[in-house]
C-alpha cells in the first residue's frame, strides 16, 4: 500500500480475510451425551476417523505458526474424548487460549479444580432456558440440573468468571432477563448467539425460530446491554437502527472457520455442507495451507455485491445477513436472511418452489439420552 494510502476501514480489511483466523472452532468429536435439538452438527456418535491424538496436536502446531491466539473447542461433547485434557494442556502450554464449551454433564468436581488451575483458558457452559422445562424441552431432561451442577463446581473450585452460552429461541427469548440474572448469580458472563438452520437444526428451526415481535425485542434487549456476548450472530438485526457490538459482517472463510472431528475445514460452524468444505487438515500443508490457499476462502474473500437487497437502504448494516441462515432455507446467497427485519426474507421463503432442501451433512445422531447427573463433590 502506498505511504500516502489510508488505511482500509477494519470491517473491509476482515471482509478480505486474514493471515489467520480470528475465531476458529475446534469440534474435537461427534460423540455426545445429549441430543439437543438444534444440534449444529447432528452430534451423538463418535466418528470412526476422528482425528488421532498425533493428528490433534499438529493442529496446535500449525495454530502456533500461524499465531493464532486462541481457539473455540466444541463439539460433540469435547470432554467425552479420552484425550482430552492431554489437548488442553498441549494447546495452553503452546499459548494457544482456549475457549471451550461443554453441556456440563462431565463437569465434576475435580475436573473443575483441575480447570482452575490452568492458564489462558475458558469455559462455557451451554444453557437455553432459565427453568428446567424451557431448557430441556430443547436438550434433553436432565441438562438443566446438569448445568446448573457444573456451574456450581466451577465456582467452588473458584474457576473465576465462566460463560453461560445460550442459542435463543422464541421460547427462552422472555427468559433473558433472568438468564442475565442466573449469570450475574455465579459472576459470570452471558453469551447469547443465533439459532441457524443447521445439523438437526434444519429440521427444529421453524418451530423455535424468534418471532418477528421478539427480534424486535432481542435488538432493543442486546442494544442496551452492550457487555452481553453475541459471537457478532445478529448482524441481521442492526438494519433497525443503531448497530449491534460487533464486525457486522458474515466472516465465513474470512476470520472464522471450523475444523471438524475428522478434519474437515468448512468457510463456518454452521455450514457443514460439502459446497462449503474448503479442505482437510491431513491434506499436505495442513490447516495453514487450507487457510491461506483453499479456492472456496479465496472466493468468499472477494468482494460481493448486495444482489436482490440493492434495494435496500439497510444492506450496509445488516450486510444481507448469515450466509448457513439463507443456504439451510433454501435461499441464494445474495438474497436476503430468512430473518430480514424488513420481512423481505419472509417474502422470498413463500415464493420458493417446492423442491427440497439442502441438507446438512453428515449426521451423526443417536437418538436422544436422559442426562446422567454429575456430582457436586
Amino acid at each position: 500500500m502506498p505511504a500516502d494510502s489510508a488505511p482500509l476501514p477494519l470491517q473491509e480489511q476482515f471482509s478480505r480475510g486474514l493471515d489467520a483466523p480470528i475465531c476458529l472452532t475446534w469440534e474435537l468429536t461427534y460423540a455426545c451425551n445429549l441430543a439437543c435439538v438444534h444440534c449444529l452438527s447432528s452430534s451423538g456418535r463418535r466418528d470412526p476417523m476422528e482425528l488421532t491424538p498425533a493428528e490433534a496436536r499438529g493442529i496446535v502446531d500449525d495454530m502456533v505458526d500461524m499465531k493464532v491466539f486462541y481457539v473455540n473447542i466444541g463439539g460433540g461433547e469435547p470432554m467425552l474424548r479420552p484425550d482430552f485434557f492431554d489437548l488442553i494442556d498441549y494447546a495452553v502450554d503452546h499459548r494457544v487460549g482456549v475457549k471451550f464449551s461443554t453441556n456440563g454433564t462431565r463437569l465434576d468436581r475435580s475436573k473443575a479444580e483441575r480447570l482452575a488451575t490452568m492458564d489462558y483458558l475458558d469455559v462455557q457452559i451451554s444453557l437455553d432456558g432459565a427453568t428446567a422445562e424451557v431448557n430441556d424441552g430443547v436438550r434433553g431432561s436432565g441438562s438443566y440440573a446438569a448445568a446448573r451442577v457444573a456451574m456450581d463446581n466451577l465456582a467452588a473450585a473458584d474457576f473465576g468468571p465462566f460463560k453461560i452460552s445460550v442459542v435463543v429461541t422464541r421460547h427462552n427469548v422472555g427468559q433473558l432477563d433472568a438468564l442475565a440474572a442466573l449469570a450475574d448469580h455465579y459472576g459470570a458472563q452471558l453469551r447469547v448467539t443465533r439459532l441457524r438452520p443447521s445439523g438437526r437444526g434444519a429440521d427444529s428451526w421453524e418451530g423455535l425460530h424468534p418471532s418477528d415481535a421478539q427480534q424486535r425485542y432481542l435488538y432493543e434487549w442486546l442494544r442496551d446491554r452492550p457487555s452481553v456476548l453475541t459471537g457478532d450472530s445478529f448482524f441481521h438485526l442492526s438494519a433497525l437502527g443503531e448497530p449491534l457490538e460487533g464486525l457486522n459482517l458474515c466472516g465465513a472463510g474470512r476470520v472464522v472457520c471450523l475444523i471438524d472431528p475428522v478434519g474437515d475445514v468448512y468457510a463456518c460452524p454452521f455450514v457443514i455442507h460439502d459446497e462449503f468444505l474448503a479442505g482437510n487438515v491431513r491434506d499436505p500443508g495442513g490447516f495453514t495451507t487450507v487457510w491461506r490457499e483453499s479456492d472456496l476462502f479465496s472466493s468468499l474473500r472477494e468482494p460481493t455485491s448486495a444482489g436482490a437487497c440493492a434495494s435496500c437502504g439497510s444492506f450496509d448494516a445488516c450486510r444481507g445477513g448469515c450466509m448457513a441462515a439463507k443456504f439451510f432455507t433454501g435461499l441464494p446467497l445474495d438474497g436476503p436472511d430468512p430473518e430480514c427485519v424488513f420481512g423481505h426474507g419472509a417474502e422470498a421463503l413463500a415464493a420458493l418452489p417446492g423442491s427440497a432442501l439442502p441438507r446438512p451433512a453428515p449426521d451423526h445422531s443417536a437418538g436422544r439420552v436422559a442426562v446422567r447427573l454429575v456430582s457436586r463433590g
